[in-house]
């Protein structure tokens, strides 16, 4: 087990991965994209030997979740992160990483007040139900049908918290990235579901 010492060098912080942003190897996007993913994608894939069943949603076997795994770690550690904003990559070490998995919550709150829920970790065995989540999720929603839609999902009882959806306009505009009728956009939406949840009796229901 590492030592605070140690474990403190490799821990990144927020400054530091801006640094890394900022400062880190430049690389061209349509590169990085259809040709370093997939390319290191198809090394990894044959060097674990990964082969997927696609009649399974969720491989079981426990050698194929080590395997993916292992895949996992090796890609993020030799590809890292790209930064669409600076066309750099944000390069991390396979100890910060493991640093990273191993410190990460394993459980927080969503939501307040008698309407709280807690989300914990959870393997593929675990018999302990998750939480549901429902909502358009990130889809577009007209401005005429955008709070009933919501107010569908709020009224079901086994709906734990809500992803909300996307208004397609805001008073008939486009909400256009970078524009005031984007930031207005945000606002109502957030309204509309906090008002929906309200409506049927479920304020503080995570959103």
């Amino acid at each position: 087990m590492a030592g605070p010492g140690k474990a403190q060098r490799a821990r990144m912080t927020v400054f530091e991965a801006y640094e890394r942003a900022r400062k880190g190897p430049k690389f061209d996007e349509a590169v990085w994209n259809f040709e370093l993913i997939p390319q290191t994608a198809k090394r990894l894939k044959e060097k674990y030997g990964i082969q997927m069943d696609k009649s399974v949603m969720v491989p079981t076997d426990p050698e194929l979740i080590s395997n993916l795994y292992k895949a996992g770690l090796e890609m993020l550690v030799e590809c890292g992160v790209y930064v669409i904003d600076t066309k750099r990559i944000i390069k991390y070490t396979e100890e910060e990483v493991l640093l990273s998995v191993s410190t990460a919550p394993k459980t927080c709150v969503i939501g307040e007040g008698l309407h709280a829920r807690r989300m914990k970790y959870r393997t593929h065995k675990d018999s302990r139900p998750p939480l549901v989540q429902g909502g358009p999720t990130g889809a577009p929603c007209s401005e005429q049908y955008f709070f009933p839609i919501h107010e569908s999902y709020a009224k079901e009882g086994i709906v734990d918290c809500i992803v909300d959806g996307v208004l397609s306009t805001v008073n008939g505009y486009n909400p256009a990235p970078d524009t005031p009728w984007e930031v207005l956009a945000g606002r109502q939406e957030i309204m509309m579901v906090r008002m929906a949840q309200a409506k049927c009796g479920r304020a503080g229901m995570g959103l």
